[in-house]
């Protein structure tokens, strides 16, 4: 009778204990209030979208020498900064830059946002130099923006395969 007594008042307060427990590991309500103040999460593919499409309208600016639409790529933050360098000796939109080609080579989630690597190559008078560059893009409230820009590393050549014949270690 004992034995069977033990196991009744175990059960018991595993049942009474068995709400809490659900709680605690998510089952049974309570998250309401916590996933409606948390803004919905954006999915892979519309963050690749959208980092892509401001990244590509700045390009365009910066060949077109429109100062304002580019600006308007670019996050709150970084708009004085902008003003401060963008049409200097060394800006995005320097009058003395031609802007023949740019293009995004890649885009990939990152630490800071969406990374967009792209290509861009720049004239001075006759001499042309292509450069990479990384754009962070990331989502502040509803919308998109730039919010960084800086050297980009050129890719990585591929590994050459080893000659015809040659012992390769496996």
């Amino acid at each position: 009778m004992r034995l069977t007594h033990r196991r009744l008042v175990a059960t018991a307060a595993g049942l009474m204990l068995l709400p809490v427990a659900l709680v605690g590991c998510g089952i049974g309500g309570g998250d309401e209030d916590e996933s409606a103040a948390k803004p919905p999460r954006v999915p892979a593919e519309e963050a690749a979208t959208r980092s892509r499409e401001r990244v590509q309208a700045y390009l365009d600016a910066m060949t077109a020498k429109d100062v304002a639409a580019g600006r308007s790529q670019l996050c709150a933050l970084l708009h004085d900064g902008f003003d401060l360098g963008a049409t200097g000796p060394n800006g995005d939109f320097a009058d003395h830059f031609q802007v023949p080609k740019a293009a995004i080579t890649d885009v990939r989630s990152g630490p800071q946002g969406q990374e967009v690597r792209v290509s861009v190559s720049v004239a001075v008078g006759k001499r042309t130099v292509t450069r990479p560059l990384v754009f962070t893009v990331t989502r502040d409230g509803s919308d998109w923006c730039i919010a960084g820009e800086a050297p980009g590393t050129a890719p990585a050549a591929p590994a050459a395969p080893p000659p015809t014949g040659a012992f390769v270690p496996e």
